[in-house]
């Protein structure tokens, strides 16, 4: 089954609580947004947003320049459906990441909690690197979030790779400087634990 089926059968199925990331509140991702005081007119993009809650909270915080991208149709008509009239301030992208021609230094903020862990291909990996690298502005922010060490080993029937926040940064290189990691105990509605790490990181103008 190819990658767009397969997560717009997911979605499909089961109401946003139900599913095993959902978060009432994007409390990690939103706070360290907040702490770097990031201004609300960023360029700020979550790759792989589908139903994330993070859009509501950057919403509610002011921001105004908010893009979604997410391959499942399904997830992004939840959003929106959920967000109503608020919609129409953010951009909806439906596409792969790996397949979507990225901008040139558009992005301010680039968050992901939903898809680099899925990349199990050395490949894949280094493509998604390079589409970063293309899209945020040198001396933009990104955070990264996927599942621990000790977090699940496959996620929705799909296995999973997982991370110290060490192998993490080396996976993306020296154009980027780690500002700051935590961890994060993620409870599904099942009330299983899952482990994730987030890195913060700052894109740099010379790879060193």
């Amino acid at each position: 089954m190819k990658p767009k089926e397969h997560w717009n059968r997911i979605y499909s199925g089961k109401t946003s609580a139900e599913m095993s990331w959902f978060q009432e509140h994007a409390e990690c991702s939103l706070g360290l947004i907040q702490n770097m005081e990031i201004p609300t007119t960023a360029s700020v993009i979550d790759v792989g947003g589908g139903e994330s809650t993070l859009v509501d909270g950057l919403l509610a915080h002011g921001y105004n320049n908010i893009t979604v991208l997410d391959l499942a149709k399904t997830a992004l008509n939840k959003a929106k459906a959920r967000l109503g009239k608020d919609a129409q301030k953010v951009k909806w992208l439906e596409s792969n990441i790996l397949d979507y021609e990225m901008p040139t230094h558009l992005y301010d903020v680039w968050h992901d909690r939903a898809v680099f862990h899925f990349l199990i291909n050395n490949k894949d990996r280094q493509a998604y690197v390079n589409k970063v690298i293309q899209a945020v502005k040198p001396g933009g922010i990104v955070i990264m979030a996927t599942f621990a060490k000790d977090g699940p080993t496959e996620c929705s029937g799909l296995p999973v790779m997982r991370y110290t926040a060490s192998e993490l940064h080396n996976e993306f290189g020296g154009r980027f400087d780690m500002l700051d990691q935590i961890t994060e105990s993620h409870y599904t509605p099942d009330g299983n634990e899952q482990k994730f790490i987030y890195c913060l990181y700052k894109v740099v103008v010379n790879e060193r």
